[in-house]
């Protein structure tokens, strides 16, 4: 997949040094964090759906989905906190 070059220059107006890409509050940290959030919740609705079409006994609870919580991923770039 490529991006458009506008889309591009957009996410990267403002950045002047590396440290403002790759250091703690950088756009790399923040896309990893945003990509891993939907790839965390793009899974729990597939498990969630394939769920709701299975048939359950009456007298056995579901698991539902209760709210959202903060998780911290560690990588190569270091830390990221995605909210799943």
């Amino acid at each position: 997949m490529t991006f458009r070059p506008e889309l591009l220059d957009e996410l990267l107006k403002g950045y002047q040094s590396p440290e403002d890409l790759v250091g703690e509050g950088g756009i790399l940290k923040q896309l990893t964090a945003a990509l891993v959030e939907r790839c965390l919740n793009a899974e729990m609705e597939h498990h969630l759906e394939k769920e709701r079409q299975e048939p359950v006994p009456e007298d056995v609870p579901r698991n539902r989905r209760n709210g959202h919580s903060k998780k911290t991923i560690k990588g190569e770039f270091g830390e990221a906190m995605a909210r799943q």
